[in-house]
């Protein structure tokens, strides 16, 4: 069952679920698939308007999740919240497709990973999106994406965490998505050479803020995001 045909109801109510294997730190869900599930029940659509979510606690898998009035309960426990995003997404500026790979060879991950099974980043995970950022020497990570045969829009939601987070995570410290809002253009087609690019904008005491966009091979901007990140240490 595939991420749209799990959410009935739409943001009129209804349910949704995080299938196991879309997962972030063990046992819950990755932060990036699971906002743009949630973000789909508010109505998110490629090339519709913004939607920002916030994380409320780390989303549980394979369990069954209500969605009513913006926001997503376990039971009596709010998992997400979801609104409109506000004020303007900032791109992060292109880098070509070769030097996305050299930054990516020295992904900190393959050395030190906080959740080295991560759908999105995790070097253990060979059924991931295997997107690994590397550092590009003035803040900003890079990683190139080769798009799965399934993409969906939670696939691009997904793709833009991690290289955000990892602007971050480079401090030594560990961090997890608090909150994510993103606009997708257009999804990729299967198979692209993608580029993915992050950028920290403001690191202080425990939370990140950073921005993550999505280029098509040529440079083509198909979607960005601007997400909190939060220290767990």
């Amino acid at each position: 069952m595939d991420a749209f045909s799990q959410v009935q109801g739409g943001g009129r109510g209804g349910w949704t679920e995080i299938p196991a294997r879309f997962n972030g730190p063990p046992g819950t869900g990755n932060g990036g698939w699971s906002a743009g599930t949630f973000a789909i029940a508010a109505g998110a659509r490629p090339g519709g308007p913004a939607i920002e979510v916030t994380l409320r606690m780390p989303p549980p898998l394979d369990t069954e999740l209500t969605v009513a009035g913006g926001s997503v309960r376990h039971g009596a426990a709010l998992v997400a919240e979801m609104t409109a995003a506000d004020g303007e997404l900032i791109p992060v500026e292109a880098v070509d497709a070769g030097t996305a790979a050299e930054a990516s060879r020295h992904y900190a991950g393959f050395t030190r990973h906080p959740f080295p099974t991560c759908y999105v980043c995790g070097p253990q995970r060979s059924d991931g999106l295997r997107i690994f950022p590397g550092p590009l020497g003035d803040g900003r990570t890079a990683a190139p994406w080769i798009v799965p045969d399934e993409v969906e829009l939670t696939t691009v939601w997904a793709a833009l965490d991690c290289p955000g987070g990892w602007t971050a995570i480079q401090n030594g410290r560990t961090y997890v998505l608090g909150r994510i809002a993103a606009s997708v253009d257009e999804l990729p087609s299967p198979g692209e050479a993608c580029v993915v690019v992050g950028e920290a904008t403001e690191i202080e005491g425990r939370k990140a803020k950073v921005n993550s966009t999505l280029y098509a091979p040529g440079g083509h901007r198909i979607a960005t995001a601007r997400a909190t990140w939060i220290a767990t240490t």
